[in-house]
């Protein structure tokens, strides 16, 4: 079973869903097919807002499919896998649409990545984030200006370099990169559908013209995601990393 994406719309309602068994960590493959389902709802004319969702209740995403980066032998590979997180994260900052999270568990790596550049993010008060990336010996390079531009630098840093440590949902909520968590996903699925509800009927216009403002500076990140997406495929070539994978999937 290697995961799936689907997409489901309803009364002006896009809802994209993810899922693999490895606790929601993506694949090449599932990176794309999830860029591609992003872009053709922020396409869709039946649908005015985007809901974005993993299934299952313990892990929103993992990030990297480790057994994925384990057989990357080359740098080109290396780049193209990578590259998936960027196409991700273009696709919903170009969406002309609203893009809402739903975290029900906790993120890691590229999983805080797709979270930062959703415009609007729910949550359950056990969703934790950490940014994996150096203590495998790659870092979080791709979903670095999401996740910076979402909390801050001072807040990216230190989750950066503390990066097997978890930090809770309410400071991921201080931080900006939650906008309300909950104690039950019962009632963060009520919150979530009363404000897609709420947006599925709002002035499309105007909410793509939002969009444009909320995402203004970060033109250049089509090349800039991309040039990160070399870095790391740079990095999972060498040694260090090759060793700090295999004893991280030892322990797993």
């Amino acid at each position: 079973m290697e995961g799936y994406i689907k997409t489901t719309t309803s009364n002006g309602i896009a809802t994209i869903t993810f899922f693999h068994p490895q606790s929601n960590s993506l694949p090449g493959t599932l990176l794309r097919q999830l860029a591609e389902e992003i872009t053709k709802a922020g396409n869709d004319a039946n649908a005015n807002v985007i809901v974005l969702q993993s299934e299952g209740e313990k892990a929103f995403c993992a990030g990297a499919s480790f057994d994925e980066l384990i057989s990357i032998k080359d740098f080109e590979t290396g780049k193209k896998f990578f590259s998936g997180f960027a196409m991700v994260i273009n696709a919903m900052r170009t969406a002309p649409k609203f893009v809402i999270a739903r975290v029900q568990g906790k993120a890691v790596g590229g999983g805080v990545g797709i979270v930062s550049a959703a415009d609007y993010t729910l949550a359950v008060d056990s969703a934790s984030v950490k940014l994996s990336e150096l203590a495998v010996g790659i870092g979080p390079f791709v979903v670095g200006p999401v996740v910076e531009r979402k909390i801050g630098t001072s807040a990216f840093t230190s989750l950066s370099i503390n990066a097997t440590e978890w930090q809770t949902a309410v400071w991921a909520k201080e931080k900006g990169l939650y906008v309300e968590i909950f104690k039950t996903t019962e009632e963060m699925d009520m919150a979530i559908a009363a404000l897609a509800d709420k947006l599925s009927k709002s002035n499309p216009e105007a909410m793509q013209m939002l969009k444009k403002v909320f995402w203004s500076g970060t033109e250049s990140w089509d090349t800039l995601l991309i040039e990160r997406a070399e870095m790391s495929g740079k990095l999972v070539l060498s040694e260090f990393t090759v060793n700090a994978i295999n004893k991280f999937k030892a322990k797993a």
